[in-house]
């Protein structure tokens, strides 16, 4: 039976069945004994497993010329593993070679550690690295529990429209969708536009949810958003994906305890679904990343009002970039010393 190579390290599959598994090879090891290891990878979570090809396979010259990249079927029996760092491997009986990469010399993704501008220029082949294979399947499990966790709590998913002629939140720059010549646009001006009208990538779905709000009493919207900022932060992106929730009936505290309580599921599920791959990130990425998701999931919320927040900047003795004041917005640097210095 075709097992996803997650199920084998997982355990699911039980050792001594007969297994086939699909995938790419990250490396493969000849021996001079005559058998060859092959270390498959197929997405389904961060690890490899390893089958190891007999020299009596009829097919064995044409293994020990595969490399990384190359596509195999393999077929075998699940077996115990003596060796390091697994516990189970694979002792194969059939290996189908579906592509060979032709000079592992030039191969695009060699084992080697490469830059993310590089990887920006072979985008095809990108998703097998490491770091994009993790964060697809962090992704996934963030998506999933989201729709999970307000399902339970009888949300009702509402598809806003991507497409609108209504600036939601009357600030920034949108994005407009046309059907117009930009250069020669006609006299008459969006009547002759596909719509009639002027029209955008919506940068909210929250005036559609307040209408269906009203009516389902618990709803939420889950996709692409758009804004047209020029600004290179990470704190603004051309396109992301938003969670919106609204609740009717609802004051400030019950939608502030519905966010707690949604981003500490969420977190908490990840970790337990993603581990290898948050272990990765911690690794190789952020070190700090697994000791700020469990204080986030295990410590509870600072709330404060707007007044508060206000007077403990103005007594910080902290000279800021932006001036604070009653009745002015809070920017980033305020935030990051409520959150960091004063709450910690």
């Amino acid at each position: 039976m075709i097992v996803s190579i997650k199920s084998i390290l997982g355990h699911t599959t039980p050792v001594e069945s007969t297994v086939t598994v699909q995938g790419w090879l990250r490396s493969r090891r000849s021996s001079k004994g005559g058998f060859s290891f092959l270390h498959i990878h197929d997405g389904s979570c961060f690890g490899t497993v390893q089958a190891i090809a007999d020299g009596v396979l009829p097919n064995y010259d044409d293994i020990i010329e595969t490399n990384t990249g190359c596509s195999v079927t393999v077929t075998g029996t699940l077996v115990a593993s003596q060796g390091k760092g697994q516990d189970r491997e694979i002792q194969a009986n059939e290996v189908i070679i579906h592509g060979l990469v032709e000079d592992p010399e030039t191969y695009p993704i060699s084992k080697k550690r490469h830059t993310f501008e590089y990887l920006r220029s072979v985008a095809h082949l990108r998703p097998r690295t490491n770091t994009f294979g993790a964060i697809s399947r962090i992704r996934h499990a963030l998506s999933a529990e989201v729709h999970g966790y307000v399902d339970r709590h009888d949300f009702c998913w509402v598809n806003t429209p991507i497409i609108t002629a209504s600036d939601c939140e009357g600030a920034g720059e949108l994005f407009r969708v046309s059907t117009l010549d930009v250069v020669n646009q006609p006299k008459t001006g969006y009547e002759d536009d596909f719509f009639g009208k002027e029209a955008f990538l919506t940068v909210s779905g929250q005036l559609n949810l307040e209408a269906y709000c009203l009516a389902m009493s618990k709803v939420y919207t889950f996709g692409p958003t758009f804004r047209a900022e020029n600004s290179n932060t990470s704190r603004h992106l051309a396109e992301f994906w938003m969670v919106e929730p609204e609740i009717a009936f609802a004051d400030l505290e019950d939608n502030a305890n519905l966010a707690e309580s949604l981003l500490k599921h969420c977190l908490d599920a990840v970790m337990n679904r993603c581990s290898d791959d948050l272990t990765f990130f911690n690794d190789r990425v952020d070190s700090t990343v697994l000791d700020r998701l469990e204080t986030v999931i295990t410590q509870p919320f600072e709330r404060m009002t707007y007044s508060e927040a206000v007077r403990i900047l103005e007594q910080s003795g902290r000279s800021f970039e932006f001036p604070i004041a009653w009745g002015k917005d809070l920017q980033s640097e305020h935030e990051r010393f409520l959150a960091e210095d004063h709450v910690g």
